[in-house]
């Protein structure tokens, strides 16, 4: 299969233009209004707020914390540890622990919002549970989701949308997800080869696959330096492309940030084999099951 965004393969990094479409539907019927696809075709982000209630959120918080306690899940290698406080950061694959997520992956809401954006059918790619502690939260270095999906989970084309399902109040200086707005338009081709099972150390602290600082700066001012944060009420939700540049800050606030994170992948955009990788990540981080949602 030709590889149209090549990275981890030379040995200086590049900005390559994007060559496929963002919003791939057109008038299929769905929760999003033209406005809405619009700013998401513009930004690569779209921020709701109030798309779940108290009630929802309370329930879907809940069910969260209890499959975070779990100790079967916790020895798991699905569940990503905190380096430095030993806390639960990401539990993944939380749709097939749970009822209440399995439901919720499958909510009009997300994917038919995600239906529409692709303009196809769709099936998880991945699923999962981000904590963000008080006080001892880390951050997460710049990165498009794309550059690792691609290089190590052999996604073939920018054709895959995330949703980020605030669980807490999300809050200017507790740790939100930060965009640069402009930038799904542009593939960063990073150097470094992929180390084996690169999975185990990238969920606690990437370091391969994350672009360098001149190309951090270009994305940045053609930006015009504005940066988009997931901020708002719990029940909020960030929509943002497989290939948007974002990271977030570290939680040194005394107020918690969860969130629940749903990746929906076009049926037409299967998983082939790594272009950067000697193997595929485990089915529980780029599902290899592409049952439609």
């Amino acid at each position: 299969m030709t590889d149209r965004y090549p990275s981890r393969v030379g040995s200086r990094p590049s900005l390559l233009d994007r060559q496929d479409p963002v919003v791939w539907g057109g008038g299929e019927r769905g929760p999003l209004d033209q406005g809405q696809l619009d700013r998401f075709d513009r930004d690569g982000l779209l921020l709701m707020d109030g798309l779940f209630d108290t009630a929802e959120v309370e329930q879907l918080l809940g069910v969260a914390e209890d499959i975070a306690r779990r100790p079967d899940v916790r020895q798991s290698e699905r569940t990503v540890i905190e380096p430095k406080s030993e806390r639960v950061r990401s539990v993944f694959e939380v749709h097939r622990l749970d009822d209440t997520m399995r439901r919720l992956a499958a909510d009009e809401r997300l994917a038919g919002a995600a239906r529409q954006i692709l303009g196809s059918d769709v099936y998880l790619h991945q699923s999962r549970v981000n904590f963000k502690p008080a006080i001892h939260g880390q951050g997460f270095f710049w990165h498009s989701d794309f550059e690792t999906w691609h290089t190590e989970d052999g996604m073939p084309s920018m054709r895959a949308v995330s949703f980020s399902v605030a669980l807490t109040r999300n809050l200017p200086h507790n740790g939100p997800l930060l965009v640069i707005p402009g930038s799904h338009r542009t593939f960063v081709s990073c150097v470094g080869e992929t180390p084996e099972d690169n999975y185990k150390e990238s969920l606690r602290t990437q370091e391969i696959g994350t672009p360098d600082g001149d190309s951090l700066r270009e994305l940045s001012e053609r930006a015009g330096g504005e940066l988009a944060a997931q901020v708002g009420p719990a029940g909020s939700v960030a929509v943002f492309d497989c290939n948007a540049m974002h990271g977030s800050n570290s939680n040194i606030t005394t107020y918690p940030r969860s969130n629940v994170f749903f990746v929906y992948n076009s049926v037409e955009n299967t998983l082939a084999q790594p272009f950067s990788a000697t193997k595929p990540r485990p089915d529980f981080i780029a599902a290899r099951d592409f049952t439609a949602v």
